[in-house]
């Protein structure tokens, strides 16, 4: 990202958050579903800072224009998929074979369906309500509705809501023979977890590439890339600046 892509990120914050609060207070959720700047169509949701920056494109085209240049087939985990904008961009490049979706929190998994049929992708997107983490079971999630992507796992929250969790063997039995993978992580402080699973898949030799959050809050770079390193990502370009950014970390693959 260049000082002129933060810069509008900035402007474009600036400018429609305010106006995403007239249309909460004029229409709350809103009814139906938007065409997002991102070319997808997303479930109505004003009162959602989240829904506001996929809708507007505030997260920049980093990883969205890296899913469409892709061409050769491939499959995309989206690990921490909230509303499902990187599963819908993905399903919709016609290499992609199949999307798997990770959404843990109900209501927000309920979205991620809803956009899923909207855009036609039921065939090819698979949303599944869980999150990956250390272990199988249940765990406590910090939800917050007015921002629904800082939904986190990374404290204990005695007044969080209840949700599922695998692990990367209970994961890797829904890939089934998958071809090339790639990997978006958003976690909110729970890569770490998630990157130590990802490097025991069994299908690890075919992960092309892990793009992921970075935040200086909660999140350890240093030791997120060396959990990589040691499956063998070896090229690592930081998208953005500051103390919150974006990694994309790629290896190479074998010719197919």
């Amino acid at each position: 990202m260049t000082s002129g892509d933060f810069l509008v990120k900035q402007l474009k914050k600036l400018v429609f958050l305010p106006y995403a609060k007239l249309r909460a207070w004029m229409g709350g959720e809103g009814k139906g579903f938007s065409r997002s700047h991102y070319g997808v169509l997303l479930k109505t949701n004003w009162r959602d800072r989240t829904f506001v920056y996929c809708h507007f494109a505030v997260y920049g085209h980093g990883l969205s224009s890296y899913l469409k240049a892709l061409d050769r087939p491939f499959v995309f985990l989206d690990i921490g998929a909230n509303q499902g904008l990187y599963s819908l961009i993905a399903g919709k490049n016609p290499f992609c074979t199949s999307a798997i979706a990770l959404e843990p929190v109900p209501d927000t998994f309920a979205r991620l369906t809803e956009n899923i049929n909207a855009n036609g992708l039921q065939d090819r997107v698979k949303a599944v309500q869980a999150a990956l983490s250390d272990k199988k079971g249940t765990a406590t999630i910090a939800f917050d509705a007015a921002h629904s992507g800082l939904a986190s796992l990374r404290d204990d929250h005695d007044d969080g809501l209840q949700i599922e969790t695998m692990d990367m063997a209970a994961f890797d039995e829904l890939l089934g023979d998958p071809p090339m993978l790639v990997i978006k992580v958003d976690v909110e402080g729970h890569e770490a977890a998630v990157m130590a699973q990802l490097v025991k898949s069994r299908f690890l030799s075919r992960m092309k590439s892990v793009f992921y959050e970075v935040d200086a809050k909660w999140s350890d770079a240093a030791g997120l890339r060396k959990i990589l390193e040691s499956g063998g990502f070896n090229d690592f370009t930081t998208i953005g600046r500051g103390k919150h950014f974006d990694v994309l970390a790629t290896r190479p693959l074998p010719i197919a």
